[in-house]
């Protein structure tokens, strides 16, 4: 059988991609090992967000003498929270298959591997082999938990993300390595449940990649919260022979042995480009990475590549834009390339990270002249009625002529509240126009225009 795309993986890039291609005529497959919807659905994005929900509300209801209520014997279910956040996960799969059978996409079920002249062979899970040519195919097969030498993973007591989102049960202890989005989420959802959580980060910040700000102010939210946190310091080697863990690690003091339960390594993720035909085929990689050009093609025609696999940032919202920008070139639109520099990171802890464009840092280093403005949460009525103060919004502009080089935000509901900062960006806003936006009173939302009028010298509620 012979198609115009075959997209191999069928996570937030593959999927959406196949949609779109669909809807642009063209005749369509998707191969998949597992299930559709690939890591994000069913064990990344979707279902962690429900486990940081059931956290929340959690979190709430031992709190809800603050909010002038009352409530006796609040507790948990830790298999219950699990089970809830598997559901979620099976319930938004189930709604991919329906947008599969929607957009006539031929769902191939199994290992597809790349082969010369545009043709993908498919190993079902019996064995039998098959295969299919296309026009053009479309590597969408994403990432895993990267494993370093000295942490392998036994699923049980060194685990990664996926066993995480699973555990048979609730560990009384957790190390956590790596404070990235996946490391501070873990721990967040874990210490809110009772365990007693460790981070341990390389770097001299934990979520190293935010403005210098934001760093500050989570490790305050984590310490406050009991979290305990090892900055400037590595797990060196664990040992996993006795009930728990014991790991060892170096600071910048010397090294110390921490004990726990369990081990959660969340050092980054490594790209699944191995087995899937590329060296046959002659598609060049770089560090872990297929090589692309602006419109997703690799260095051989008809062969593309999305996603995490790619050098771009290893996120959702990327590969499904990367996969609709590549078809869409395709099908001969006139297609806009995508900008890297507006792209918008999120971390879904407790208080949330929201953050697009330069940080402080990199708008000094880039030689501007900038204009800071900072408004705290503290100060927002909306987020004191809510009983949610902590945090701030960050705006940095270039003074000469009021560009938008970077938003960054820490507190409850921010990831809602970046889209405004990334369309303003992408249309060119300038502070002054920000400024004359009038904002509806009170939301969490005032707080981007009382940042930018902070940065101009017009702050009102400061």
């Amino acid at each position: 059988m012979k198609y115009d795309i075959i997209i191999i993986g069928s996570g937030p890039g593959g999927y959406v991609t196949g949609i779109r291609a669909s809807q642009l005529g063209f005749k369509t497959a998707i191969v998949e090992k597992e299930s559709l919807g690939g890591i994000c659905l069913n064990w990344g994005c979707i279902p962690t967000k429900a486990l940081l929900k059931s956290a929340q509300v959690y979190d709430y209801l031992k709190h809800v003498d603050e909010y002038g209520l009352k409530a006796e014997a609040i507790d948990k279910d830790f298999d219950a929270v699990i089970k809830r956040s598997r559901g979620v996960a099976e319930g938004m799969s189930k709604g991919v298959q329906f947008l599969m059978k929607k957009n006539k996409i031929d769902i191939i079920d199994g290992f597809g591997k790349v082969k010369p002249g545009k043709k993908v062979e498919v190993t079902a899970e019996d064995g039998k082999v098959t295969e299919y040519d296309a026009d053009n195919i479309i590597i969408a097969t994403g990432a895993r938990s990267r494993e370093l030498p000295n942490l392998p993973q036994d699923g049980k007591k060194v685990i990664g993300y996926r066993e995480a989102m699973s555990l048979p049960k609730q560990p009384k202890s957790m190390i956590v390595v790596g404070s990235g989005a996946i490391g501070v989420e873990f721990a967040h959802f874990y210490n809110t449940m009772g365990t007693d959580v460790t981070i341990v980060e390389y770097m001299p910040n934990i979520v190293p990649v935010e403005d210098i700000d934001i760093s500050k102010q989570f490790e305050r939210s984590f310490k406050k919260s009991g979290i305990k946190i090892m900055t400037n310091s590595s797990v060196e080697s664990v040992d996993t022979t006795g009930n728990g863990v014991k790991a060892t690690v170096k600071t910048k003091k010397g090294e110390e042995i921490l004990e726990a339960d369990i081990l959660l390594s969340a050092v980054g993720i490594k790209t699944n480009i191995e087995n899937i035909g590329l060296e046959n085929v002659g598609i060049i990689t770089d560090k872990d990475k297929i090589l692309v050009n602006d419109y997703y093609e690799t260095n051989i025609p008809g062969y593309f590549a999305i996603g995490d696999v790619t050098p771009g940032p290893a996120l959702a919202h990327v590969a499904s834009a990367e996969g609709i920008t590549c078809v869409e070139k395709l099908a001969g639109l006139n297609t806009e390339t995508i900008d890297y520099g507006n792209i918008p990171g999120c971390t879904y802890a407790t208080p949330e990270i929201a953050s697009v464009g330069l940080t402080e840092a990199k708008a000094k280093e880039a030689g501007y002249d900038l204009k800071i403005g900072k408004f705290p949460f503290s100060a927002s009525g909306k987020a004191k009625a809510a009983g949610t103060p902590d945090g701030f919004v960050k705006v940095i502009f270039d003074a000469k002529y009021g560009e938008w080089l970077g938003c960054h935000m820490i507190g409850a509901g921010v990831t809602d509240m970046i889209a405004e900062a990334v369309l303003g960006r992408k249309l060119e806003t300038t502070g002054h126009e920000v400024l004359k936006a009038i904002h509806p009173h009170p939301t969490m939302s005032e707080a981007v225009m009382e940042a930018v009028a902070d940065a101009y010298d017009e702050v009102i509620h400061l």
